[in-house]
Formats: structure tokens, C-alpha cells, sequence
């Protein structure tokens, strides 16, 4: 499948209303007919604005993907899109709103600040969906269900430095931001994973400032170091700077990994980016389309009824997933439940497969032990080559263990 991704008129039709406070707005699904099992109102907590947005942004394209599946499920979502501005006031602004004015009864959080509003959520009870993307509030509070799996990102999975070994790297380097703890622990962990195969981690930056592009002084930095490999827990537009930063610098990369960019989020990084993207291999939680698997066709399909067409973005499998998760959590606690039976029938859901996206895996809602990354630590990778993502052999999925006796310090 070609990297192309274009909206068009939607077969779903949309509304868009504007209200109040900042750039918020709503959208439906479908009629009233076709939601007869119930019909429910979420929130999207999303990084729609700032530099977060070239990560997350198109997570509202995935959700509408899941409003149209929902509907054949006979569930009418509405939802009203809450943006973080990419700044925890701007999280938790949005997320007040959302609950207090707009009387949302779920907050579907895909954001990288979704850890400034967390307190607010839990503490009134809001079931939240989506993904574990930022910090480690989704271990504790349990009224919260990532998607993604609960990443305790303390831990060091082993599948980092197995690919980075079987690829042929042999000195990292690996940022991450500062801001978001998920980020720069997941930098520290890559570094420690590496080195637990056997390999160098010549250069670690877990304190960039988020969105940041202006990356040549710490491309010197690795260059010194003289690293041949690298990865980055950054949104796209930074993770691609440094790669045509380092190529620019002569850096002969014989491994490059990033943990965001796949699919569409290569146009979004601008029109270098597929050029820069050469041969870099990428990571998702779940199947990437390329497998063509009857859970991927089906993925494919919605979201063309949401209007997109060409390769999807990690925020829209994500967005996609949240809905999923949702209408499973609707089936169980039955007609017009309270956030009480919601969060009762998530924690009680033991086998989500993301409607088949996680291949042979499943993920349990109430293990709340957390893991390395992926599901059960099982990533799927692919390469980008020519205009195409490739599937890597052995590494659809990859899957690895906790390194025992590693870990990476806290974040603050």
C-alpha cells in the first residue's frame, strides 16, 4: 500500500457545531434508528492544536471510524472533541468542560497530556478509554483502560535491543521529551534494552522540549558519540528532523526505529518526510495494514467511510480501538448504564482483541501489573522503502519478556 492519505466527503454524515470555550466541537453518527441498543456521549480528549497535534491529531478520524462500526452494532456515539492545545491547561480545561458543561459521560484521552487531567477524571469517576501514551496514571486509577495496554515504562522490555541486534545496529542513540513521562522514560528504556543484547547506547536525550525540530546541536552530539542507530519516543515532525539531520551529517544509519510516524503521519511531517524515511522501520501495538488480515480490511474499510483513504496513522488505530473498547464495555453493562456499571463492565472485560488487530493477542482490562510495551510486549514492526511500508520478517509481531534486574528511573 502506497503512503496517500486524503480526506474526502465522509459516507458517515458528520455535524460539526461550534461551542463556547476554545475550539471545541461534536460530532454524530448515523440516526437515531440505527443506534436502537443505546446511544451514548463521550468526549475525545485530543491534542487537536500545538505540536502534540502532529502526532495526535487524527485521532478524531479514528474515532469516526469507530462511530460508523458502532452504528452496525446498533450504538449511536456522540461525541464532542475536547483540544489540549498541546498544554496540561489546556488537558485539563478541556477536560472539565467536556464533563461539567457538556455532560459527557465517557472522555475517549488520546493525548500526550492526558496525565494533567487525570486527577480531575478520577476523582469524579469518569470512565476514560485510549491510550497510555503519557504517564503512569492509567496503572493507578482505575477508572482508566488504555487500549495500548497498561505500559509500566519503568520496566525494560527485551524486544528493542532483539530487533536492534537482528538489524544489524550496534551503537543508539534515543530522545525522548521532557514533558511527557511516558516519552523520556521510554528513551531511557530503549538505551537499557540495547545494552542488555549486548549493544552500545552511546547517546541518551530523554529532555528535549516537546515538538522541538531544532535538533542539529544534539545531532553533533551523536555524531561524537558515533552512533549508527538510533530511535526517538517523539510526535513525527521531531522524530523526522533528526533523521534528515543525521543523514545530512553523513551518519551511515544501519538501524532506525520510531514509535509514532507510521502511515499517514509521514505526509503530516511535511514533504521531505518519505524521503527521509528511508529504510527507518517503524512500531505499532497492533497489525499494520500491509498484513491484510481480515481485522485490518475491516479497520481499512470503516475508515473510508470516515474519509480517509491510504494508509492509516498510529492515532487513528488508536482512536478506532477506543470505540471498540467502548461498545464492548456498552454490551456488557446493557441499556442506558451509569458510570458506575461502565467502569464495572470495563474492568470485567478480560479478552479485548481490538476487533482482531492484535492478531493471536488479547488484552486484559483488569491486569493492571503493566508491561514493558505492546500487547503482552508483543510490537509489530514494519520498513519504509521506496513509497511503501514493508512487513519485517520475524517481527510481525516481535515479542520479548521484562529484562529482569533493569529498570529506568522515574520521570518527573
Amino acid at each position: 500500500m502506497t503512503v496517500h492519505r486524503k480526506l474526502v466527503v465522509a459516507v458517515v454524515a458528520v455535524t460539526v457545531i461550534a461551542a463556547g470555550c476554545g475550539s471545541a466541537k461534536s460530532s454524530s453518527a448515523g440516526t437515531a434508528a440505527a443506534g436502537a441498543k443505546g446511544t451514548i456521549s463521550v468526549g475525545l480528549l485530543v491534542d487537536a492544536t500545538g505540536p502534540g497535534a502532529s502526532g495526535n491529531g487524527s485521532s478524531e478520524l479514528g474515532v469516526r471510524a469507530g462511530q460508523a462500526w458502532a452504528l452496525k452494532q446498533g450504538y449511536k456515539v456522540n461525541v464532542d472533541i475536547g483540544d489540549t492545545q498541546t498544554s496540561p491547561a489546556g488537558a485539563l480545561a478541556a477536560a472539565q468542560r467536556m464533563v461539567e458543561r457538556d455532560h459527557v459521560q465517557v472522555v475517549l484521552a488520546i493525548s500526550a497530556l492526558t496525565f494533567a487531567a487525570a486527577g480531575y477524571l478520577t476523582s469524579h469517576g469518569v470512565p476514560v478509554i485510549g491510550a497510555a501514551e503519557d504517564s503512569t496514571e492509567w496503572l493507578t486509577s482505575k477508572n482508566m483502560f488504555s487500549v495500548i495496554g497498561l505500559a509500566n515504562s519503568h520496566l525494560v522490555p527485551s524486544s528493542f535491543g532483539q530487533l536492534m541486534k537482528m538489524e544489524g545496529g550496534s551503537n543508539l542513540a534515543s530522545v525522548g521529551y521532557s514533558i511527557s513521562p511516558g516519552s523520556s522514560e521510554a528513551a531511557k528504556s530503549a538505551a537499557v534494552s540495547a545494552e542488555a543484547a549486548g549493544l552500545k547506547a552511546g547517546y541518551v536525550d530523554a529532555s528535549l522540549p516537546f515538538g522541538s525540530t531544532n535538533v542539529e546541536p544534539v545531532v553533533l552530539a551523536m555524531k561524537s558519540a558515533a552512533v549508527d542507530s538510533f530511535t526517538a519516543a517523539t510526535d513525527p515532525n521531531t522524530a523526522f528532523a533528526f533523521i534528515t539531520s543525521l543523514r545530512q551529517q553523513g551518519i551511515d544509519l544501519k538501524f532506525a526505529l520510531l514509535d509514532d510516524g507510521y502511515g499517514g503521519d509521514l505526509l503530516q511531517a511535511g514533504p521531505g518526510a518519505a524521503q527521509a524515511a528511508q529504510d527507518v522501520y517503524f512500531e505499532l501495538g497492533a497489525e499494520p495494514v500491509e498484513m491484510h488480515t481480515s481485522a485490518t480490511e475491516q479497520f481499512t474499510g470503516y475508515l473510508k467511510q470516515a474519509g480517509v483513504t491510504g494508509d492509516p496513522t498510529f492515532a487513528e488505530y488508536n482512536g478506532y480501538e477506543s470505540v471498540l473498547l467502548l461498545v464492548q464495555a456498552l454490551q456488557a453493562a446493557g441499556k442506558d448504564p451509569t458510570d458506575a456499571a461502565l467502569l464495572t463492565a470495563l474492568s470485567g472485560i478480560h479478552h479485548f482483541s481490538a476487533g482482531g488487530l492484535y492478531g493471536s493477542q488479547t488484552l486484559d482490562l483488569s491486569n493492571r501489573t503493566g508491561h514493558g510495551s505492546g500487547i503482552l510486549n508483543c510490537v509489530f514492526i514494519t520498513k519504509f522503502a521506496g513509497s511503501t511500508f514493508h512487513l519485517v520478517p520475524h517481527a510481525d509481531p516481535i515479542c520479548g519478556s521484562i529484562i529482569p534486574n533493569r529498570s529506568v528511573n522515574a520521570s518527573s
